[in-house]
């Protein structure tokens, strides 16, 4: 946005210096009579202010951030250049959407001052607008903080080892295709590749992009590609533009294989080169990572068949040896040995299993007699004879004795019969004398074995009576 220029009339310091055409102003000193510097300066900051807020376009340069916070660059054009300050308080407002750097296009808007001890003036800007290719680099930040937040970024997919087709997005008339097509000369010579062509370079080679990348991943061709290239050579950063739009982005996005980014050299960095699942540093270096080398792999195969070979020489020598040891054992040269051996050990064994057995047959007849004899022993018939004849020598041991007893045992009987009958308790209760029990049918031998209203029972010779105690009387009472 240019800006407006002044219309045409006398010089900035001839309007300066005139004397003020408003009569409430002091009136300019005669032109003979000197002025102060501080008073010239003091003219001079008014009527820069007198010129309000205005807008400057032009390139920044020489941009310092100072410790105090304020921002100082100047703006200059082809022809002259203006000291510019933002503010510290007004840096966050006036740099919104806009990262200042060396030679960016720019737009700021602010007014005029005086720094009256250096004699000098600059711009005090209050906000600043990106023009041309820094609007457009203003979006792409705000594009890229956008897909990098939604995960954009992060994706890695694998690629394949032999991919069975390559695709390749860029313009037939590039030098791009021609080094990607160089290389896989190097590498493997008519490897499969399928070019898709679209224009790389233009404001409509965005949207060409895109579709092409869907046309390669698509149905059409049958979906025989594995990996999808999508390069151009260097350029400008405005010949590059058409790979850091949104739509590129997308395509690659959705594509449903792994895609390779090359576009430019090293040092350029691509929206395209950020959603891509790999970075290829130039279209050489996008040929080198997915056509795979000839040579190595056919090197690596005849490594591997050596390998091969070696292990199954070493496998069959193993075999054989083991053929040869076997063969030479005693055991396969001669079968006879083996039926002979084994026929005299089973004899031996058959011997010993006779032996055994006899003389378990012999252990146990033993054990059966001596069973049958402790049965003998103990059966009831042995038993019985043997109660018997005991029983018949007690029985003439009794009569024996019976004998000599009878006579002595009349005369003890009749003094023991005596004996019993004078300690007779009927006896000592026909003298008069009685017993008493209480009421549990013990016999009282105290007085203090009763209580008052228990009923006793007392045995006289000749019958029973049962009282009442009434009354207990202790031994020194009665």
């Amino acid at each position: 946005m240019a800006s407006k220029k002044p219309s045409e009339g006398p010089g900035l310091f001839d309007q300066l210096l005139r004397p003020t055409e408003n009569p409430e102003e002091a009136p300019a000193p005669p032109a003979d009579q000197p002025l102060t510097v501080a008073e010239l300066t003091e003219r001079i900051k008014g009527s820069l202010l007198g010129l309000g807020r205005f807008a400057v376009e032009g390139e920044l340069t020489r941009i310092t951030r100072a410790a105090s916070g304020h921002v100082y660059f100047q703006l200059k054009d082809e022809k002259a250049s203006i000291s510019c300050i933002v503010w510290r308080g007004q840096v966050a407002r006036a740099t919104a959407g806009v990262k200042p750097e060396e030679g960016q296009k720019i737009l700021v808007r602010g007014s005029l001052d005086v720094y009256a001890p250096r004699g000098g003036y600059s711009l005090i800007v209050d906000a600043m607008e990106p023009i041309g290719i820094g609007a457009q680099l203003a979006q792409l930040e705000a594009l890229k903080a956008e897909l990098r937040e939604a995960g954009w970024f992060d994706r890695a997919r694998p690629l394949p080892t032999m991919p069975r087709r390559v695709g390749i997005v860029t313009s037939r008339d590039t030098a791009a295709l021609r080094d990607f097509l160089r290389t896989r000369s190097m590498r493997w010579p008519g490897y499969p590749v399928r070019l898709i062509h679209t224009p790389v370079q233009g404001p409509t080679a965005a949207g060409q992009i895109a579709a092409a990348i869907d046309l390669a991943t698509g149905e059409r061709f049958g979906g025989d590609i594995d990996v999808l290239v999508v390069t151009r050579g260097g350029g400008s950063l405005e010949d590059l533009w058409c790979f850091n739009e949104r739509v590129v982005a997308e395509a690659i996005h959705r594509s449903p294989v792994p895609v390779i980014s090359g576009v430019g050299h090293e040092t350029d960095t691509t929206l395209a080169d950020l959603v891509a699942d790999h970075r290829a540093h130039t279209p050489t270096d996008a040929a080198q990572t997915v056509i795979p080398d000839r040579g190595e792999r056919v090197e690596k195969l005849e490594r591997l068949a050596g390998y091969m070979d070696r292990a199954v020489e070493e496998r069959l020598a193993l075999r054989v040896g083991r053929l040869e040891a076997c063969a030479s054992a005693r055991v396969l040269a001669s079968a006879g040995w083996i039926l002979g051996d084994r026929a005299e050990r089973l004899e031996g064994l058959l011997r010993r299993q006779r032996l055994a057995a006899g003389r378990r047959v012999e252990q146990a007849a033993a054990q059966l007699a001596a069973s049958e004899a402790r049965l003998e022993r103990g059966s009831p018939r042995a038993r019985l004879d043997l109660t018997a004849q005991r029983t018949a020598s007690l029985a003439a041991r009794l009569v024996r004795l019976g004998a000599g007893l009878s006579r002595g045992s009349e005369r003890r009987l009749e003094l023991a019969a005596r004996g019993l009958d004078g300690i007779s308790p009927l006896k000592v209760l026909a003298r008069g004398y009685s017993t008493t029990a209480g009421p549990d049918g013990t016999l009282l031998r105290a007085a203090e074995d009763v209580a008052v209203g228990d009923q006793l029972e007392t045995r006289l010779g000749l019958g029973r009576l049962r009282s009442q105690v009434t009354e207990v009387l202790g031994e020194d009472e009665a």
